[in-house]
């Protein structure tokens, strides 16, 4: 189904391409794929922190929910140009649960022709190449809130599945293939 993940097998790619996102990438996330990146006070002492109390200024909050016991949320803070790739954002994700929480640096990719996101869950580089404009699926929809909210911080929070007609307008054609290529990370 066009806009669904097709599979999580590698995928041949532009070798030129792949070695340059993953370079890319191995530097953007390099020491800062998971953890805090600066401990709440308290913490040093072993105090337990809300981490609802704990969110940073500028966080947009993208999806929130009451789990078990207490709130998870996913939002997005500290975006800024790449300075060597015009196309290219870094941003801070924030993975909140109620008893823990991870923040990861991911590198965003906003071009017309390969929308993407570059990802790490600390073993292993996730790259998922997007469709904006495209269909949104309980599978892709998380991807497509924080490629939003990285390349067009003013839509961030909104729906993606209503951002369509906009992604159409700024260029993207609504039907390039979505694909995810999980590539080995950092082994130390």
């Amino acid at each position: 189904m066009a806009g669904d993940r097709v599979s999580r097998q590698p995928k041949a790619l532009v070798p030129a391409l792949v070695s340059g996102l993953v370079s890319g990438l191995s530097l953007a996330l390099a020491g800062s794929t998971a953890g805090w990146l600066v401990p709440p006070a308290g913490a040093d002492q072993g105090d337990m922190v809300n981490p609802i109390e704990a969110r940073p200024p500028g966080l947009v909050v993208l999806w929130e929910r009451a789990g078990r016991g207490g709130q998870e949320a996913v939002g997005v803070f500290a975006v800024s140009k790449d300075p060597n790739d015009p196309e290219v954002r870094q941003i801070k994700v924030w993975l909140e649960l109620p008893n823990s929480l991870r923040v990861r640096k991911e590198s965003i990719r906003c071009s017309l022709s390969q929308p993407m996101r570059m990802s790490s869950n600390g073993r292993e580089f996730i790259l998922r190449e997007l469709n904006p404009g495209g269909t949104i699926t309980s599978a892709n929809r998380l991807d497509h809130q924080i490629w939003w909210a990285a390349c067009y911080p003013e839509q961030a929070g909104k729906d993606p599945a209503r951002l369509a007609g906009l992604a159409r307008k700024l260029g993207y054609s609504g039907h390039l293939v979505e694909r995810e290529q999980v590539l080995p990370g950092n082994t130390r």
